[in-house]
């Protein structure tokens, strides 16, 4: 028995998210259904991070073990023509795979992750982006939104960030930094934890999006997180925003 590690990217849109779900096809099936095409073998197939439906990921990472010999090549190629054989509309590509130790974990052994949020704050809305930003009509202030983004940087407990449905045990959780970046037309929100909550990325994307239009302040999120409370934050932000950028081990 061999355990792999593979680099994936997706196009989230119309997919449940990463997780095996009875209401719809996830990243997940996708991939457990390829590489049983290839090997023979049904596996489960563990990433490293569960992307809710219609989130995209730019380097996700996952997880398995077969009995296969096969060569790291021809397990790439292989799961890619299988993926693209038995689902024609999917976006879903295997960027690489290796061969890891047999206690590598593809979602606990990871020491940080990077997601990236887009905002597309202009008049006229997106076409090539179309599902890839959140689209906001009114130019937004990055430097308001900088300002704000640093009472959300260190360990507290976040939850007014955090879904209602979110089965973490502990709301409490460290945020590494984060960064607002301009690009024409363009602001990217990029935040990196060790791990999140859910929602939470699209939380604190809605919240900021709302210091951006100058309707809060940096010490309305900091009451935000006093309060406790999931109706004390901004709006949670589509899923089409969101990209799982990179996962580091």
């Amino acid at each position: 028995m061999t355990r792999y590690k593979i680099h994936i990217e997706y196009e989230g849109t119309n997919l449940v998210g990463w997780q095996k779900q009875k209401n719809g096809i996830s990243i997940q099936e996708i991939l457990e259904n390829a590489l049983f095409k290839l090997t023979g073998e049904k596996k489960i197939i563990q990433g490293a991070g569960r992307t809710d439906a219609g989130v995209h990921a730019l380097n996700q990472v996952a997880h398995f073990d077969i009995e296969k010999k096969i060569k790291i090549d021809a397990l790439r190629d292989g799961l890619n023509f299988h993926i693209k054989n038995l689902y024609k509309k999917v976006k879903i590509s295997i960027l690489k795979c290796k061969k890891v130790e047999k206690n590598f974990n593809a979602r606990f052994n990871a020491k940080e992750r990077t997601y990236l949020y887009k905002i597309l704050d202009r008049r006229s809305p997106p076409a090539i982006q179309n599902k890839k930003v959140w689209h906001v009509k009114k130019k937004l202030d990055e430097k308001l939104m900088k300002k704000a983004a640093k009472a959300l940087e260190g360990k507290h407990d976040f939850t007014s960030f955090r879904s209602i449905e979110c089965q973490a045990k502990s709301p409490i959780k460290t945020i590494n930094s984060i960064k607002i970046i301009r690009k024409s037309s363009e602001i990217e929100i990029w935040i990196k934890a060790k791990s999140f909550l859910h929602n939470q990325v699209r939380i604190i994307a809605g919240t900021l999006m709302m210091v951006g239009k100058a309707k809060w302040k940096k010490k309305d999120i900091e009451r935000a997180l006093k309060a406790k409370k999931r109706d004390a934050a901004g709006q949670t932000a589509p899923a089409w925003g969101l990209f799982l950028y990179s996962v580091k081990y």
